[in-house]
Parts: structure tokens; C-alpha cells; sequence
């Protein structure tokens, strides 16, 4: 298996490095970072902890696609700027694709904070991909490379690329959920409160789910990090 990590990434100065010596530290192909038109010194320093560094117009799911044309993995794995890989992340992907019937998957969570509403959080987004086939952008998610070009890479939305992958990724096949841990920031939650934001994140996909377009929806979720960034995904 020969596994390509893409990062996308905008004015994550404070969180691209370590981003980027966790997913070095798994091993694998190489290590690309899609900076989406940075203001502060992300790209620097995500060339200095040893990424390799395209740019791209700033949109996560527009990023992450410029990063997967760059990669030259058979399997892509599409992780967070403020999340962080356990160090055997890459052989449990190994392990999980070693069955030709798995194409996709993504990591139980560890969120980097006390209390145990995270506890919970965790526990309900682990339970979403198990019993729902749904894994958002801050579970890491991997998939086989042919197959995710198969299906035309991340639709170019403002919002919930993460959801209209994963629906179609498991129509073909219901994605893994390895054991991580996946270290995710608890910025988020501590910014607008962890009831606040997930019912936030609850109304939104509600919405969605109702056929409003994510791109209207995008207009009532305001990004966790830096300044507006024009592709914060609401499932993350």
C-alpha cells in the first residue's frame, strides 16, 4: 500500500506543524499540504516540519482535490490541519484494506479535552459511522484512490463535502472504523460550547437533509479557525 496524506489547510500557523510530524511519523508516501491562500506563515512552516506544499483558491473540498490530483498514492488519506494521527495510523489502514470488500474508512475520535460531554461526542461519532456509514473530515477519512476518483473526488461545495462523499462511498461499501485514536483540537466546541455547536451542527445537516444546498448553508456556519474561511465544513 503506498498511502498519500493531504492536508488542507488556511491561516493554521498554530497547528500545521504538528499536523504534519504526526502524519510523517505513520510513514507514509509523502505528506502534501494545500494551502488555500494563507496570511499567516502556514505554508512555512508546514515546508519546515517536511510537507510538500501546493496552493490552491482557498474551499476545503477544492483543496482537498488539488491535493489528491498531486498525490501519488493508491490510497489517500484526507486529514484535518488541527487534528493530529496516532503513530500506527497508517498500519491500520493496511490491515482494513487488506480485505479487497473495504474501500473507505476514518478513526474513532480523541478529543484533546476534559469533561465528559467530549466523551459522549466521541462515542456519538463513532456510533454515526458505524450504524449510520457517516464519517466527517475530522475522523481522518481514507479511501482507495481509484475509487474516490471513480466517484469524481469532493463535490465543490462550501459545505458538507465530507457528508455527500461518505454517501456515496457507502453505497459501494460501508467504511471501517479503525481505532485510532485521532487527536482532534477541542477549539471548536470551546469557541461556541459543546451543546451550542452540536446543535448547531444538527440543525444544519437537518437542513441539508431537507434539500436546502450546502452552499446557502454555508452562510449560517462561521469557521472555527483564523479568518472566514469560505469552505468550513459544518460536520467538523
Amino acid at each position: 500500500m503506498k498511502l498519500s496524506i493531504v492536508i488542507p489547510a488556511l491561516n493554521e500557523a498554530a497547528n500545521i506543524a504538528l499536523a504534519v510530524r504526526s502524519a510523517r511519523e505513520t510513514n507514509p508516501a509523502e505528506v502534501i499540504v494545500v494551502d488555500g491562500g494563507s496570511a499567516d506563515r502556514t505554508a512555512e512552516l508546514a515546508r519546515a516540519a517536511g510537507a510538500a506544499v501546493v496552493e490552491s483558491p482557498p474551499g476545503r473540498a477544492r483543496q482537498q482535490n488539488v491535493g489528491a490530483q498531486r498525490a501519488a498514492g493508491d490510497v489517500l488519506l484526507f486529514l484535518h490541519a488541527d487534528c493530529r494521527l496516532a503513530p500506527d495510523a497508517l498500519r491500520q489502514v493496511a490491515e482494513a484494506l487488506a480485505d479487497p470488500q473495504v474501500e473507505c474508512g476514518a478513526f474513532r475520535q480523541r478529543i484533546e479535552a476534559e469533561g465528559l460531554l467530549f466523551r459522549w461526542l466521541e462515542r456519538g461519532n463513532a456510533w454515526r459511522v458505524r450504524r449510520r456509514g457517516l464519517a466527517y473530515g475530522d475522523q481522518g477519512i481514507f479511501v482507495r484512490r481509484s475509487v474516490f476518483e471513480s466517484l469524481g473526488g469532493f463535490p465543490e461545495v462550501q459545505l458538507m463535502e465530507d457528508v455527500l462523499l461518505l454517501r456515496a462511498l457507502r453505497r459501494r461499501s460501508w467504511p471501517a472504523l479503525l481505532p485510532g485514536p485521532l487527536h482532534v483540537s477541542a477549539r471548536r466546541w470551546r469557541r461556541h460550547g459543546v451543546i451550542r455547536q452540536t446543535a448547531r451542527n444538527w440543525l444544519l445537516l437537518s437542513a441539508f437533509q431537507l434539500g436546502m444546498h450546502p452552499d446557502r448553508l454555508a452562510n449560517y456556519y462561521s469557521p472555527h479557525y483564523g479568518p472566514a474561511h469560505p469552505s468550513a465544513t459544518a460536520t467538523s
